[in-house]
């Protein structure tokens, strides 16, 4: 017989969202048309220059192994880019290239959480931070937010939390599930409260470029030793399966996590550096017109969900999700209610359980309008059935 699997299997939830994408799956090769409303990421295809240097890369060979950290040439680019859109002054030696955000935000991770520490995550969180930390042997301590305030992060409610044990907070802006979108002010107020207190910042910035009613913001801008910022180009330039994001962070740090990744991934694959290269260095049209595509579906969205009795459906500020309010149906079980509606309306949903904070669904605004209206629809009439 083999031996037992680790113990730290056991502290590690499945993700919820890789399993109704399972279902939904399963029941379109049953012959459903399901409408996919579960996936974190854009419908738009990649750039077509991002993909030709992609392209260009393999025919050039250029197909060996690259520095750990990624290539010189967009370490530098990545910094460039946050210089010139944010004013941090950040060195390529600052910067490490990584296999999408979350592989980064793992290496981070790793680097600095061990058994003792606590980690403070707000509610509602994206659905990986509290198995990341539990992995590396640290505990997740859930700081709650206010739907009533936008579900914006007060840093007295941080404050309160805080113990001798407390190694970091991590803040993501815009934030999934609820689009909420901190300000200068805000973020500013998290990183001094970090440095008075000596623990780390991550501000998780995925969705930076997807906001709707200010420019985006990036904590970038409030460079220390306790601040961390991860990015990445899934979202933006519709690249997931590319698995490009980065870490900006001080140079102690980001040695430590050089270390965690060399070990692990080698280094993101040669191809996708070169395709991110040429995203960050041509012109961003795309992206601003990707944003106002999400803007018109978030409007109409909340407005499709807002007409259904007993539904509240606050409009987000950044990303691309709505967190309706469900709490009406089912006596407020958003699991029990996402597995109905995808077997009899065919709308797959992530249900607000994932994400800490049950009574609400995450609904992706990763579908065009007509396929967004449909599908609202038809959740409507399953609700209206179902009284």
């Amino acid at each position: 017989m083999p031996r037992k699997l680790a113990a730290r299997i056991g502290r590690v939830s499945p993700s919820a969202t890789m399993e109704i994408r399972r279902r939904a799956e399963e029941l379109r090769r049953q012959g459903v048309e399901v409408i996919d409303l579960g996936p974190g990421e854009p419908d738009f295809d990649t750039p077509d220059a991002v993909k030709r240097a992609g392209i260009a890369a393999i025919e050039g060979g250029f197909t060996k192994y690259t520095q750990a950290g990624g290539i010189p040439e967009l370490r530098a680019a990545i910094a460039a880019r946050y210089r010139r859109d944010h004013g941090a002054r950040y060195s390529p030696e600052e910067v490490m290239v990584a296999a999408g955000a979350k592989q980064a935000l793992f290496s981070v991770s790793l680097a600095l959480f061990e058994e003792g520490d606590e980690v403070l995550i707000p509610v509602p969180y994206w659905v990986t931070y509290p198995e990341v930390v539990k992995l590396c042997g640290a505990e997740p301590v859930f700081v709650p937010t206010d739907p009533e305030d936008g579900f914006h992060l007060r840093p007295e409610a941080v404050a309160e939390r805080l113990t001798p044990r407390t190694k970091a907070l991590i803040v993501n802006s815009p934030c999934n599930p609820t689009g909420a979108l901190l300000g200068p002010e805000e973020l500013s107020a998290l990183a001094s409260l970090a440095r008075d207190h000596d623990f780390y910042v991550i501000f998780d910035e995925a969705y930076e470029a997807i906001a709707y009613e200010r420019g985006p913001f990036s904590a970038a801008r409030l460079k220390g030793e306790h601040v961390i910022v991860i990015g990445s180009l899934s979202k933006s330039h519709a690249m997931p399966g590319w698995r490009i994001g980065w870490v900006l962070a001080s140079r102690e740090v980001i040695r430590a996590a050089l270390a965690i990744q060399s070990h692990s991934i080698t280094h993101p694959a040669s191809i996708s550096q070169r395709a991110a290269l040429a995203a960050l260095e041509g012109p961003w049209d795309g992206v601003r017109e990707m944003v106002e595509e999400f803007r018109r579906r978030r409007d109409l969205g909340a407005e499709g969900l807002n007409r259904i009795p007993g539904v509240e459906c606050p409009v987000p500020e950044g990303a691309f999700y709505l967190f309706p309010d469900v709490s009406a149906y089912l006596g407020g079980d958003s699991a029990a209610l996402a597995r109905l509606l995808l077997e009899e309306a065919h709308v797959a949903v992530v249900p607000g359980e994932a994400f800490g904070w049950p009574g609400r669904l995450r609904i992706s605004l990763t579908q065009p309008a007509e396929k967004l209206e449909e599908a609202i629809g038809r959740i409507a009439q399953v609700l209206k059935e179902r009284g």
